[in-house]
Order: structure tokens, then C-alpha cells, then sequence
């Protein structure tokens, strides 16, 4: 079935943490299938890498042998058991025992697995984590070593969760509290629509009655023994998959699954319940759902059976004409957003599977307020024609040009696939039952298939699958009913159908006409860093260029442009002068609009778009060598000849209301809204600012703030990858280096470089609009800049300690607080600026105890040198991610891109792990007493409307 970014894809998404996604699992309500794995019985040929396995007891695992990066593995464990599995006296179990797995095991006692893993290099939360949703829990290990000993560990600490928890009373009731803290933290208006959707959209649905937080009610009743009988019941081998991707002898690491896992009794496997009733309803209905933090849409949707279309050559086939038929109407879509009048701020349609047991036809147009029924019905109308008449050849031709070229992108690419998308091709395989193909073979099949893409057969591919929107469920949401409420969204959808409609029209692409920048300049020096050999060229007209060959991803390039400027821009009597730089590629270039470069660039990898850093504006793209030439002719025409077309305008200015009137919904987003102004004592560079004069910011005035930057500001460009260093120059000196002479240097702007700490250190209060009992409690003190590198390192290795020891406080200890946090940033952009924030979302009830529990955890640090323990699992991390930096392009860029202009990053770098290993506990405790002192900090509390402040 095509995959389309669904309104419950779109709803969930917004849960990410405990990632409620709409995934697709096997079919429900049956016992598990047979054969074990989906290609048994598909003509699909299985990538050959791929190593699979069943053991005696039912557990399967998945193995594949990979170098990217070198030296490092992903472990997964995935239990095919979710929320959906619960019983209704059970909700929020699958859940609850999540949290339960860090919390104890027959050979791993109570908060020991996440001290040992960050002992190994794990970071907790980036390294190791886990998820729940409706059908799946999953267990998560990025693994900074592939050696046998690490790897061996996961696996043990997988078995010990699959068969080994001991879920004590005590450690329930001290983790419940983390699990209610969660709750409390996702309590948020994204979780009430998503309520409101399922309730209206599958009304009597299990899936509906089962969301994976659970209810408050069923939490706090949680025994020990309700959850290690769902445990035990649910954690069985038939419902486990064992995925291990990485660096390492295939044959060996089997060897350890097996004597890991082999004698995990075998168990019965209860199937899943169904999910429904799923299917379409007789009669078309309507919705409306109301809250002052939501953006305005309307979802038109239609629900029907189930297709049942196992993965075949056939199958992908005609999946590849239906992605291109919903392709091209979510082009012509797209189209409509960048008129100088949009209808619509965004516009989507496609059909997906609902847990493989009904499948959706959804409309999707999201609005400015007040304007649904202008946007239902362009958008309605569009869907009719499409379904009516069918597409062009043009039309098709586009869309088939970018699926040949990801086609052809993943197999040139093949040999250095990352762990992280073979995980998710077998993670398809055990969600989706789509079997891993070779890249290569796929692309061959592509190829072969390509011409029988044809307009008809797009077509009656799409009307094979898609249902028609008649008598359709229509839902808005918004912050502001539509007029006639149920009836009036009704009317708007029945005029939509009835209105009049044209064949659509070809339109001849034009070529790009930014291929000639004038004579290329000459190359000034040409040198090469000793250390790390990036070569370094400097052209006559003043541009900089750095170039690292890599061969970490075949067939891939990264290109990063820096030009002078950037929020150093900003004045107090100019604050807002570079916040539309974002949008500016939304205006197109002087010769084409941004919906031209769309059909221009189809086929070809280029993209990317200045947006403004502290120092400079930044574009960054990921492209491949044979489309490296048209990348730089388009950052280049970027910087040279901007559009200025207000479409761009008119996107950024729709935007703006939807920003600010939801900004406060949170804690979160009312602490974003206005920490910069508190902190700075209202320095309008970096407050908020008021929305009305946001309102007034246009392309003209933007054209005079940073226009001259454009046309004259110096220029410095990072290339890394799979490139030849030769071509590259010319490239660039036929590019950016044929402009008329910039700047050499980067401009100082040392009027521009003050940030103040305010001298007010008095508590502030905060208020949001969102649930009674939530509050976020934070202290941030003034450090330093990070002039320094050894202090910088300190303060870095500082944040991780004071990470942990608030996790030990507030989450394990107390159970107060489910991610509590701490960060050090040292600007190197400010002079002398540096903050060090600590934070903790929490009940309104607990304000005190928590201001207390972070107090204690402040002055322990100043009070006596933190333990060995400590020093080494926050240590541990920090020095994997230095060894690792550099197996990933991304980890080279970050040191090629201003290697001329800031190369004391390289040495950084290189002196890193000895400085971070050098660092004691003392001079810890002394960073400690230094900056983290009691009373120099200042409090922000943020609480919701209408309640009272604690005592001090």
C-alpha cells in the first residue's frame, strides 16, 4: 500500500517520545504467520547481506555485517506487544514495563543497567532508549564499539528485559512517578486533538480506548504483579525480533544471540486484538474541534477494506504508479502554496493503511484562520480533477526523474548504507512485511518498469486503490469555529465536488539560467592542512574553499556555505533584521519562482537554503557528485540574484500568527518565548519582540538589511565526501569564484558582540495556557565564553555530570521529574557570554521539593569532588563521540567547512581527548564553585494561568 504522511501519521509525530505512530503490523487477530519471514513466500530477491534466524524457542533475529560508520553496531530488540495488547483494567502497562527494564533484573540489580552502559560510552537517552506504542515496544542500544565484549553486553541486557525483570514493588512505585511525570509532560493540546480525532474517526475502535501513556487512573493502581503478568504474558520469544547492524563477523555475533537467547523457554504467543471496527461509516459526518493553540485545518477522509497485497514484484509495481499519481497531486498542491495569493498554507492527499486492517483516503489542507472554506475548496477541487481527468506526460515525467534518481542514489551508495537506515529496512520487514531488496536490483527493476509509467496506468493504478471522497468524514480544528459549524464544512465539501473542472495543462519546463557567473577567478594559494589534509584554496575574488575526499559514503557529497553577516546583523535599534532570511529561497531567484526551480531541479539532487547563524548565513546540501556542479550554481545565484517575490513573503506572514498564538500552550514554549529577554534585561536582539512587529517585516526591508552581505560579504565553503578535489575547483572557481571580488574576511562587528547577564537575580514567574498541573522549574547562572578550550571541555564535561546527578535526584530517586535537564553553552560568538541552565518539568505540587532537590544537587557539586563512578560514565561518552566524530561526513564538515577562518577547531578537536581525559574531579568541583553558585543564579518558574506561586 503507498505510504502517505497520513492525518494519524501527522497526529502522532507529535508524540514522538512515546512514538504513537500509525505503523502497520502483522495481520491482526491471527496467530503469527507462516512462513517466519515475509520474503519466504515473495519473488522480491532478499539483499544478500542480510543474515536471518529463527531459534527453537520462536525468537527471530536479523543480522547484517556493516562499516558505517566503522567500528560501531545498533541493537534493537522489538516485542510485538503495545498498548493494543492491554486488557482494560491494563492501560498503560506495555508502557509502564518499558520503564520497568532499566529498573531491574535477575543479574542486574536496580539502576545499574544505564550506570553501565554510560560506563561503556552510552549516553542515556541518546544511546539508550526505548519506545512504546499501539503494537510494538523497542528496545534501543547505538553501540560507540562493535568489539565482541559491548556487543555481547546488549545482548545480555536484552535477555535480561525479554525474561529476566524482576518488577520489585518498591521499584514500581518508585518509577511510577516517572511514568506520571511523562503522562503530565504529554498532557499538551496535541494529545487532546489526537483524543478527538480517534474518537470521531474510529468511534468504538479498541485502538481509540488504548493510547499507550494509559490513564492516570490505571497507573496509580499498577501493581507489581498486574505488570509482570502482562510482562510475562506479552514477552514471550514468538513475539520478539532480535536486530543487530554493524561492524562485526556476522557468524560470531549469531554464535552470541544464540547462546544469549537459545535457552529462553519457549511460550504460548497470544495474537493481537483486532484494532477496530476501522471501516467507513454509512453517512458523512462532520467535526469540529476548538482550541486556541491549534492552527486551522480540515482532514477529508474516507475509510474502506483492507487491500491485501503481499510484497511482490507485481505489488511494487504498482505501488511505484500510485506514489507517482499521489506525487503529482500533491505537486499540483504544492504549486497552489506559492501563488502570490495562496488558498492554503499546505495541502496534502494520499491513501494509507490503517493497522492492515482497513485502509484511508485523506485530504488534508491546513489554512489560515478564518480561511478553511476558501482553502476546502481549491484544494477539493484540485482532488476532483485529478480523479476526473487524470495527469499529463509532463506531470508523470517529473515525478518518474526524482524516483529514478533515488532510485539510482541508493545503489550507487549501496557499499556504505549507515547502520541506521539497515535497521529501518528490517524494521520494515517486521512492521511492513516489505522485504530488504538489494538497492541495486531495485533500481535495475526500476528501469526496466519505467516506460510502461504512463498517465493511464498512473491512473487507474491510483483508482485501484483510492476511495472516493463521497460521503466523507470531514474534521476541523482550529481556533475558531467555521461558520455553520457540522453543516457548513459539509456544504463547502458538497460545493468543492459540484464546482467546475478543466483537463490540467502541461507546462514546459525552463532550463536553469544560472550557468554562467562570468570569467572564472584565479586560485590566490592553494595549501594543505598538515593534520587532517583539507586542502584549503583561496580565489582571487576573495572566496574561501575547503575540500576533504572522503569514501565514508559512496556517492555522496556535503556542500556548506558560510557568508559574513548572519544574527550579527541584529542591532537594538534593528533587532528583527535577519528573521526572514529562513524564507528567502521561498522567493525564488531573479529568474525563476520557487515553483519553476521545483520542475527545473525534478531528477536532480540540489536543494538548500541560507538561513541565519549567529555569525553568518548558512546553507548546507547533501548532493551527489554528477548534480555538485548544478549545487553550486544555485547557491551561488542564491547569494548573487535572490527573487524578492513575495510568495516567500506571503508563506513567512502566514506563519507568524500561528507561531505566536501557540507559543504559550506549553512550558516549555512560554519559557522559549521569553528566557532571552529575561536573561538579556529586554536587549531586543534577544527578546521575542512583539508579534505585530513581525507583522511588518517584508522582503524590502529585508533586501536592505542584508543585501549588501549578499552581494559583497565574505565567502567560505566546505565540501566533503566523494568528490575528486580537481573538479571541486573548478566547480566553485566557475561558481562562486567567478563573482566580483568579496570581502577576504569575515567582518569583526565588534560593536555588535556585547550579551549581558542581568544584575536582577530575583525569581521570575512565567505563565502558560495548557494543563493545571504542569510546571517547568529552571536556574541558569552566567560561565564564560569559550575562548578556552580546556574550560570549555570542563564546562562540557560539567553539564554531563550535573545531567546525571539531577537523573539520579529527581528521576530515579524521587520520581518528581521524567527528563529532567542541564546544558553549558559557551558562546564563541559573545564576548565573555556563557550560561549554564538546569531545568525540570514537574506538578505545580512539587515546586518546592524539586527547588529544593536541585539546590541540594548544586551545592553537593561545590561541597566535595564528585565520585570516580560519575567522572567516567560522564566522561565515557563525551570521548566516544570524539573517536566517532570523523567516521561520518556530517562529523568532517563541522571541521572542513571554516577551516580557513577558524582552524583552531582542528586543533581542538585533536587535543580533545587527552584534555577531557585529563580532567579530574577537583577542577570539577572548582568549575563548580566558581560559576554554580548559590544565589548568583537566577530562578525562572513557569506556571500555569490562574495559579498562586509557592513560598520561597
Amino acid at each position: 500500500m503507498h505510504k502517505f504522511k497520513s492525518l494519524f501519521a501527522l497526529l502522532f509525530s507529535a508524540l514522538a517520545v512515546l512514538l504513537i505512530a500509525p505503523l502497520e503490523a502483522r495481520r491482526a487477530g491471527t496467530a503469527p504467520a507462516s512462513p517466519t519471514w515475509a520474503f519466504e513466500k515473495s519473488d522480491v530477491p532478499v539483499d544478500p547481506g542480510w543474515r536471518f534466524g529463527v531459534l527453537p524457542n520462536g525468537m527471530r533475529y536479523m543480522i547484517r555485517a556493516n562499516a558505517t560508520p566503522k567500528g560501531t553496531a545498533l541493537v534493537r530488540m522489538q516485542i510485538e506487544a503495545g498498548s493494543i495488547d492491554e486488557s482494560p483494567r491494563e492501560l498503560g502497562y506495555a508502557h509502564f514495563i518499558e520503564h520497568m527494564a532499566f529498573n531491574g533484573s535477575t543479574h542486574v540489580p536496580e539502576g545499574d543497567m544505564v550506570k553501565l552502559l554510560e560506563r561503556e560510552g552510552l549516553a542515556f537517552g541518546a544511546d539508550t532508549n526505548a519506545s512504546t506504542n499501539f503494537q510494538y515496544t523497542t528496545y534501543k542500544l547505538d553501540l560507540p564499539r562493535s568489539d565482541t565484549k559491548l556487543i555481547d553486553t546488549s545482548l545480555m541486557l536484552m535477555r535480561e528485559t525479554a525474561s529476566e525483570l524482576t518488577v520489585s514493588p518498591q521499584a514500581v512505585d518508585r518509577e511510577r512517578g516517572v511514568v506520571l511525570s511523562e503522562m503530565r509532560d504529554r498532557n499538551t493540546y496535541a494529545l487532546r486533538n489526537l483524543v478527538d480525532t480517534l474518537e470521531f474517526v474510529l468511534p468504538g475502535s479498541l485502538v481509540s480506548q488504548r493510547l499507550p501513556i494509559g490513564t492516570k487512573q490505571s497507573l496509580e493502581g499498577a501493581t507489581a504483579a498486574g505488570l509482570k503478568a502482562f510482562w510475562s504474558r506479552e514477552y514471550v520469544p514468538a513475539h520478539t525480533t532480535l536486530v543487530v547492524v554493524g561492524d562485526f563477523d556476522p557468524a560470531a555475533v549469531e554464535a552470541q544471540i544464540k547462546a544469549r537467547f537459545g535457552d529462553w523457554p519457549a511460550a504460548k504467543a497470544d495474537p493481537q486484538p483486532k484494532f477496530g471496527p476501522l471501516l467507513a461509516l454509512p453517512k458523512a459526518r462532520a467535526d469540529v474541534f476548538i482550541d486556541p493553540a491549534l492552527a486551522e485545518r480540515v482532514v477529508v477522509t474516507r475509510k474502506g477494506k483492507w487491500l491485501t497485497e503481499p510484497d511482490s514484484v507485481a505489488q511494487r509495481r504498482e505501488d511505484l504508479l500510485r506514489q507517482v499519481a499521489y506525487g503529482i497531486i500533491n505537486r499540483r498542491l504544492q504549486k497552489m502554496t506559492v501563488q502570490a495569493n495562496p488558498p492554503f498554507r499546505n495541502a496534502a492527499f494520499g491513501t494509507d493503511g490503517l493497522f492492515r486492517e482497513a485502509r484511508e483516503t485523506e485530504l488534508i489542507v491546513d489554512t489560515v484562520d478564518g480561511q478553511w472554506r476558501t482553502g476546502l475548496l481549491a484544494a477539493g477541487t484540485e482532488y476532483h480533477r485529478a480523479v476526473t481527468y487524470g495527469f499529463t506526460a509532463a506531470e508523470v515525467a517529473e515525478q518518474v526523474a526524482n524516483l529514478r534518481t533515488g532510485y539510482r542514489n541508493a545503489a550507487q551508495s549501496a557499499a556504505t548504507r549507515s547502520n541506521g537506515a539497515l535497521v529501518g529496512a528490517a524494521f520494515s520487514l517486521i512492521e511492513d512485511e516489505s522485504v530488504p531488496a538489494s538497492p541495486i536490483e531495485a533500481a535495475q527493476r526500476f528501469e526496466s518498469f519505467a516506460p510502461q509509467v504512463t498517465p493511464a496506468s498512473v491512473l487507474a493504478a491510483m483508482q485501484r486503490e483510492v476511495l472516493p471522497l463521497d460521503r466523507p468524514l470531514i474534521r476541523f480544528q482550529g481556533r475558531t469555529p467555521p461558520l455553520n459549524g457540522a453543516a457548513g464544512l459539509l456544504g463547502a465539501w458538497d460545493q468543492a465536488m459540484k464546482a467546475p473542472i478543466t483537463r490540467p495543462q502541461s507546462a514546459v519546463a525552463a532550463a536553469f539560467g544560472y550557468t554562467d557567473f562570468g570569467p572564472a577567478s584565479a586560485i590566490a594559494s592553494d595549501t594543505r592542512d598538515a593534520q587532517l589534509g583539507i586542502r584549503q584554496i583561496q580565489f582571487a575574488n576573495g572566496v574561501r574553499l575547503n575540500i576533504k575526499h572522503t569514501d565514508l559514503d559512496k556517492d555522496r557529497v556535503l556542500v556548506r556555505a558560510s557568508v559574513d553577516g548572519g544574527n550579527l546583523l541584529n542591532t537594538r535599534s534593528n533587532p528583527l533584521a535577519t528573521r526572514m532570511a529562513g524564507v528567502l529561497s521561498l522567493g525564488g531567484l531573479g529568474k525563476h519562482s520557487k515553483d519553476d526551480l521545483d520542475t527545473v531541479f525534478a531528477g536532480r539532487n540540489v536543494s538548500a537554503a541560507y538561513q541565519p547563524g549567529e555569525e553568518t548565513f548558512v546553507a548546507t546540501a547533501a548532493t551527489t557528485p554528477r548534480d555538485l556542479e548544478l549545487e553550486f550554481q544555485y547557491l551561488t545565484a542564491q547569494v548573487n540574484d535572490p527573487g524578492w517575490r513575495t510568495e516567500g513573503e506571503v508563506l513567512f506572514q502566514q506563519s507568524i500568527n500561528n507561531y505566536f498564538a501557540s507559543l504559550r500552550a506549553t512550558p516549555g514554549g512560554a519559557l522559549g518565548a521569553d528566557l532571552g529577554g529575561i536573561l538579556s534585561d529586554n536587549d531586543p536582539r534577544y527578546a521575542l519582540g512583539a508579534v505585530e512587529d513581525w507583522r511588518k517585516l517584508t522582503f524590502t526591508k529585508l533586501k536592505a538589511d542584508i543585501g549588501d552581505r549578499l552581494q559583497h560579504g565574505a565567502i567560505e565553503i566546505g565540501v566533503v565526501g566523494d568528490v575528486d578535489e580537481t573538479q571541486v575547483i573548478a566547480l566553485v572557481g566557475k561558481t562562486f569564484g567567478a563573482l566580483p571580488p568579496r570581502e577576504k574576511d569575515f567582518q569583526p562587528y565588534a560593536d555588535n558582540r556585547d550579551r549581558a547577564f542581568t544584575a536582577d537575580r530575583k525569581p521570575r514567574v512565567l505563565r502558560h495556557s495548557g494543563a493545571k498541573d504542569q510546571a517547568l522549574l529552571t536556574m541558569t547562572w552566567p560561565t564564560r565564553d569559550g575562548e578556552d578550550p580546556v574550560i570549555d571541555l570542563q564546562l562540557s564535561l560539567l553539564e554531563r555530570v550535573v545531567q546525571i546527578e539531577l537523573t539520579d535526584d529527581l528521576r530515579e530517586k524521587l520520581g518528581k521529574a521524567y527528563s529532567p535537564g542541564a546544558s553549558s553553552n559557551t558562546s564563541r560568538t559573545w564576548r565573555g557570554y556563557g550560561l549554564f541552565l538546569i531545568s525540570a518539568s514537574i506538578d505545580v505540587k512539587e515546586v518546592a521539593a524539586t527547588r529544593a532537590a536541585m539546590g541540594l544537587t548544586i551545592s553537593g557539586l561545590s561541597a566535595a569532588p564528585v565520585s570516580d563512578d560519575v567522572l567516567l560514565r560522564a566522561k565515557a561518552p563525551l570521548l566516544e563521540y570524539i573517536d566517532n566524530m570523523l567516521k561520518t561526513n556530517g562529523g568532517w564538515l563541522g571541521l572542513v567547512d571554516r577551516a580557513q577562518t577558524r582552524p583552531d577547531r582542528i586543533e581542538r578537536y585533536l587535543q580533545a581527548r587527552a584534555r577531557i581525559a585529563a580532567i579530574t574531579p577537583l577542577q570539577l568541583q572548582a568549575l563548580a564553585r566558581m560559576y554554580l553558585v548559590p544565589g548568583r543564579g537566577l530562578e525562572v518558574l513557569v506556571l500555569p494561568e490562574g495559579i498562586d506561586p509557592p513560598a520561597m
